[in-house]
């Protein structure tokens, strides 16, 4: 048994796809035998799931920062409520908790959570699997970004290597389960490219000496 990590939204009014979704993934966490950390919040993608895997018999825990608990309650029935003193601690404590992470479609909050816990998984500071749930081509304008970032040499390839993008949640459960637990390492001249590779920008053939003398830099 492992704690899986969910991340999506908590906005009304978004399509009904979305919610039922969450319901289907939330179901399968708990019938697969997995426990489920995720926001803390009862409402729309968020709230759906945690009710469909406690219902199937995982173990829900929220967390939530104070500010938010002011605004919106928790669902009746969670397992444990975690509140945090910030979004800061709120993120780092979620990711604490969790084996493996699980993204579904959300807003710019998502989009956040998936992006730190994606590039802290390329640079090597952990080993967790991270499957996006891409439901009705919510993530498909990111998706054409993020392969133009590789295209034009802002990111490696090696980063879209640490994430499964899937329409299907036993899909992306199955890669949460299987994928093997391997340290991204990439050298430091493969991250940033070597020195003599950046532009001087007509450095080399300024004066030594500036107008407060001493070698120009």
């Amino acid at each position: 048994m492992s704690t899986i990590c969910l991340y999506g939204s908590a906005s009304g009014g978004i399509d009904p796809a979305h919610v039922e979704l969450a319901a289907t993934v939330g179901r399968r966490i708990g019938e697969r035998g997995h426990d489920l950390v995720y926001g803390g919040g009862g409402t729309s993608v968020m709230g759906a799931a945690e009710a469909a895997a406690r219902a199937a018999g995982a173990r829900t825990t929220g967390v939530m920062p104070q500010a938010l608990l002011d605004l919106e309650l928790p669902p009746e029935g969670l397992g444990e409520l975690v509140v945090t003193g910030d979004m800061r601690e709120r993120k780092a404590q979620m990711d604490e908790r969790a084996d493996a992470f699980i993204v579904l479609p959300g807003g710019l909050g998502t989009l956040e959570e998936l992006f730190e816990i994606w590039v802290a998984r390329t640079i090597g500071l952990h080993t967790k699997p991270l499957a996006v749930l891409d439901c009705a081509g919510h993530y498909a304008g990111l998706r054409q970004w993020l392969d133009s970032l590789v295209a034009s040499g802002f990111a490696r390839p090696v980063v879209l290597d640490c994430i499964r993008w899937t329409e299907d949640p036993e899909e992306a459960l199955d890669h949460l389960e299987r994928a093997p637990r391997e340290r991204v390492s990439l050298p430091s001249s493969e991250i940033v490219g070597s020195f003599v590779d950046f532009p001087t920008d007509g450095l080399t053939d300024a004066p030594t000496d500036g107008p407060g003398g001493g070698a120009a830099r």
